[in-house]
């Protein structure tokens, strides 16, 4: 199989490899960078546990080659940390808010989530739920990742702090 130089930048760091033709992102990030993050699920496009941000974008890394990133910006689950070993507001949030269980679904609920924020800072209910709607999970019922996330977005607006209740 023939291999490809590629160069993209993944968490904010530049990264150059040569890849197989049809080494899928997921894999290559779990696998040549050790990024383990981001979940292999379904390797179909359905589950949405590896998502990860391309350009700003959420996408199904388990559906896109390592070379079509070329010259991109990824950014894995483990981007989305102030700094390494730390947690932001939005992994914190899913904690306090019970927002994942046996966390194989938390990655890519928090990639979506990440991508909601960013282009509306504070969004609704239902627009949380259309967010997260290509994102399976089996545990949590979803209700506490909504809440989850609301959560994230009073606190990344200041209305509400931590340890601070947070109702419905």
């Amino acid at each position: 199989m023939s291999e490809h130089a590629i160069r993209l930048t993944v968490n904010g760091r530049a990264v150059e490899a040569r890849v197989p033709a049809r080494l899928t992102l997921v894999d290559f990030l779990r696998e040549a960078l050790r990024l383990t993050g981001t979940h292999t699920g379904c390797e179909h496009g359905v589950c949405g546990a590896c998502s990860v941000l391309l350009d700003g974008r959420p996408v199904r890394s388990c559906l896109i080659f390592a070379v079509q990133a070329e010259g991109g910006a990824v950014t894995t689950v483990e981007g989305l940390a102030p700094e390494p070993g730390a947690i932001g507001v939005l992994q914190d949030a899913f904690c306090e808010a019970h927002g994942l269980q046996c966390g194989f679904c938390t990655p890519g609920m928090l990639i979506a989530a990440e991508a909601l924020l960013r282009a509306t800072p504070l969004p609704s209910d239902a627009e949380i739920r259309e967010a997260i709607a290509g994102n399976l999970c089996r545990c949590t019922g979803y209700q506490q990742i909504v809440d989850a996330i609301r959560l994230a977005a009073q606190r990344r607006a200041g209305s509400n702090l931590a340890g601070e209740r947070h109702d419905r």
